[in-house]
């Protein structure tokens, strides 16, 4: 199976050098790995655009087969790797280990997830993966788990363009309760921004917060990783609320509007 993977911790990360060593193991395994050259933590879908992208070639762990950082984003480094890079189209590709989780709707401000997305754009089975907060970081149980689980996913028979969104527990093996597919959960967040200033007086904003405490359905991601279960999240980003499209389709309001605007529009032209 030839496997590309990315994150958005950067190709330094512990995260992304813990699994490629691991997948790197299994012989049947062709792994490469493009990533940031720096952590792009909560950059969400975003893509460069404005100036050029350069690529380092790297050395990692393992037996990787090539290894480069990129001074993209982690959308970049994917779509980089897969239209450039590699001699082929990845057969998967995965995004993380992630230093902490991408829960609820931490998954629209991630990298790490846009990584994976950015796969599913582009037609190809993806996974993000990420291990929740604590300690003592357990990269290798996340790893182990994912080498375990990479041969079944052609079994899972994926919706196009979606990905597996897979959070797990930072405890060792012995204490994770169990595995379930579950729906993604709320998780807000309280931000606010602190106000300082830098050594020559002048104001700058500093974001800041913490996860807002709020119920979390037994079905969700959220639950399950907070009782010590991994969670795997089918994702698609067709975000479309299919309920209002018939709702807002029989107000006869909207249509309104635009003869409203129309008429507005001719009568401002005509003082012209």
């Amino acid at each position: 199976m030839r496997i590309l993977l990315s994150n958005d911790d950067g190709i330094n990360a512990p995260g992304i050098r813990t699994l490629a060593e691991r997948l790197s193991r299994d012989v049947s395994n062709e792994v490469y790995v493009v990533a940031p050259d720096r952590e792009r933590s909560a950059t969400g879908h975003c893509l460069t655009l404005h100036k050029p992208l350069r690529v380092t070639v790297e050395e990692l762990p393992g037996n990787v087969k090539k290894a480069w950082s990129t001074t993209g984003t982690p959308s970049d480094s994917v779509k980089l790797a897969v239209s450039e890079l590699l001699p082929e189209k990845p057969d998967l590709v995965i995004s993380g280990i992630n230093n902490g989780p991408n829960l609820g709707s931490e998954i629209l401000y991630s990298g790490t997830v846009a990584a994976a997305m950015e796969a599913a754009f582009l037609g190809l089975p993806s996974i993000a993966v990420s291990l929740f907060w604590g300690d003592t970081r357990r990269f290798d149980v996340a790893a182990e788990f994912i080498a375990r689980l990479v041969h079944t996913i052609p079994d899972m028979k994926m919706r196009e363009r979606s990905l597996l969104n897979i959070n797990v527990p930072n405890v060792p093996f012995d204490e994770i309760a169990g595995v379930t597919v579950t729906e993604a959960g709320i998780r807000l967040y309280n931000d606010s921004f602190e106000r300082r200033e830098d050594p020559r007086g002048k104001t700058y904003y500093w974001l800041t917060g913490h996860a807002v405490d709020t119920h979390e359905a037994e079905t969700s991601d959220v639950f399950a990783v907070l009782n010590k279960k991994i969670s795997i999240t089918p994702v698609v980003f067709n975000m479309t609320d299919h309920q209002a499209v018939t709702r807002l389709s029989a107000l006869t309001q909207i249509g309104a509007a635009l003869e409203t605007a129309r008429k507005a529009g001719k009568e401002e032209a005509a003082k012209k």
